[in-house]
């Protein structure tokens, strides 16, 4: 046993639970660790997050304003800041990526969507992180730098770093041009889970700021781990926008709204696939390389779909980056 679950250990035992059993309750993207804690009937979730890594201030904080909005968030049972563990309620294994099927799709989704309009329109996100420029970058710059220098090797000729930049800037723009709305950040299937009351139980917020009103949008209805037929998905983000717009929280047509939907959507993927490499050639987390084709799929159909993309469209094009991401995937 190394020196953290020894800790970790004592610190369950001046809970009072001696008599348990411990194992890993899902895999993160990141330094924290979830543990399934059985203990007779009872079943709980060990988050276990390195202070020096990932602190749990901000999850505490931001379970506390999901729940007060009436969401389902983890409860927070009991929790030691200092050395970085948090005992919670236990959503079971039934993740949206688990369950979502034709026939299922509806009815989840409405529940997602229903949990996001709250999100946006009950819990005030101002004294958040913001979502500003310099976070933007850096996030896009995960696809420049681990992407295509680490993954694939791929340094750029200057006429392609001008559309790289040309393309950063105009989704940029578009990112701080909207309404600012409490942004969960990761809000797709792996972190819904399907409950039977007060569907979905949200998971892995803790990164939540103060941010661009589609980007949790597109997280949930272009996610990178399962795919919908392009017409539904617009569909079902302009039936969101009626209902944002009738709430107040967009004021503007349903053609800007898309519009804003589109290149917020090639901001957050640029982030994921650069994420995904780092994943792997960093953390030697190799399963999220599969999920870099889907994500490059969606970078280029929205290309063809919005003119301040045509560079990008170009540049995958020319960069042969889904064949070589697939290659890298095999490897």
């Amino acid at each position: 046993m190394d020196a953290r679950s020894t800790h970790l250990a004592h610190w369950l035992a001046g809970l009072g639970y001696r008599d348990y059993d411990l194992a890993p309750a899902s895999e993160d993207a990141s330094f924290r660790r979830y543990l399934r804690l059985c203990s007779g009937a009872q079943s709980l979730i060990v988050m276990d997050a390195p202070p020096d890594k990932e602190p749990c201030d901000p999850f505490v904080r931001v379970a506390a304003m999901l729940r007060d909005a009436g969401l389902s968030a983890p409860e927070v049972i009991a929790q030691d800041l200092e050395q970085g563990f948090l005992l919670l309620t236990d959503f079971g294994s039934d993740s949206y990526l688990s369950c979502l099927d034709p026939g299922t799709e509806a009815a989840l989704y409405a529940d997602a969507l229903d949990a996001l309009l709250v999100m946006q329109g009950r819990i005030d996100g101002s004294g958040l992180p913001p979502y500003d420029e310099a976070l933007l970058r850096r996030e896009m710059d995960l696809f420049h730098d681990w992407f295509l220098g680490e993954l694939l090797e791929i340094e750029l000729e200057p006429e392609q770093v001008a559309v790289w930049q040309v393309t950063t800037q105009a989704l940029v723009d578009n990112a701080l041009a909207q309404p600012r709305v409490f942004v969960h950040r990761d809000y797709h299937s792996r972190n819904l889970m399907k409950l039977d009351a007060g569907n979905p139980g949200i998971l892995d917020f803790q990164d939540a700021v103060h941010g661009p009103v589609t980007y949790d949008l597109v997280s949930l209805l272009r996610d990178c781990y399962v795919a919908w037929p392009p017409p539904r998905v617009d569909q079902l983000a302009l039936d969101y926008h009626a209902r944002a717009q009738a709430d107040g929280i967009v004021d503007v047509g349903a053609a800007q709204f898309l519009h804003w939907f589109n290149l917020m959507g090639a901001q957050r993927h640029l982030k994921a696939v650069g994420i995904f490499s780092r994943l792997w050639l960093r953390d030697g987390k190799r399963g999220y390389l599969g999920d870099i084709p889907r994500t490059l799929g969606y970078l280029r159909q929205v290309s063809d779909d919005e003119m301040l993309l045509e560079g990008l469209a170009e540049l995958i094009d020319a960069l042969d980056l889904p064949q070589r991401a697939e290659s890298a995937a095999r490897a």
